[in-house]
């Protein structure tokens, strides 16, 4: 997905529109670990970035029994048995994505070192002018970042962030672990049309923040 993020991007406009069905990284068993959770985050971003042509996609399969002998195939978003089940770290990357979401994609540029690899997408509410910027990071190393919003009106100084990370990327959740890799969300404070950031290793990141 890393090598592919540029699909969509000089894809014909006037032609059909596209359903991207049955995607998904196959890496984790019987659920996807985090470096899984990080290929369908940016990949998920390279779609975003191209909303105006794909109009709907699936993530596939989807759910697992996790008993001995109950796995017809992996690698499968969410795992349960006969009691209870549980959310892949590829699962709460699809909540953090279908919470935050504009209706006006945003153009977005990466000025960084060719060996920095992000992949970014932004897109803006227009009822109340809410931007949610998306940021994946799936390296080993943090990237310090300067955020800008060339050509906005003002940028209010709260916001909020939510971050999903972990510490490997083999790491993932599981029946006994459920919420090992779990979203947190946090106040992103003294904002404005430039601030820097830092990124962590191994993490997926969308922000919200209220333009003027």
């Amino acid at each position: 997905f890393y090598k592919d993020l540029a699909h969509y991007d000089k894809h014909d406009r006037k032609g059909p529109k596209i359903f991207v069905g049955e995607w998904a990284t196959s890496e984790g068993d019987p659920t996807p670990n985090f470096n899984a959770a990080l290929g369908d985050a940016a990949w998920m971003i390279a779609m975003e970035r191209n909303s105006d042509l794909i109009i709907m996609h699936a993530y596939a399969p989807l759910l697992v029994n996790v008993n001995p002998g109950g796995m017809q195939w992996k690698t499968n978003l969410i795992g349960y048995d006969a009691l209870t089940s549980y959310g892949s770290p590829s699962y709460y990357a699809q909540v953090m994505f279908s919470n935050n979401i504009g209706d006006e994609i945003l153009k977005t540029k990466l000025e960084a070192a060719p060996e920095v690899f992000l992949a970014v997408s932004a897109t803006r509410k227009t009822v109340n002018n809410k931007i949610y910027l998306k940021v994946v990071n799936p390296r080993d190393t943090p990237r310090d970042l300067t955020v800008a919003f060339d050509g906005a009106n003002g940028i209010l100084p709260n916001g909020t962030i939510t971050t999903l990370h972990a510490d490997k990327p083999t790491d993932t959740n599981s029946i006994t672990e459920p919420e090992k890799i779990i979203p947190h969300t946090a106040p992103l404070k003294h904002l404005s049309t430039r601030f820097p950031h830092t990124f962590p290793a191994y993490s997926i990141t969308v922000m919200e923040i209220s333009g003027k």
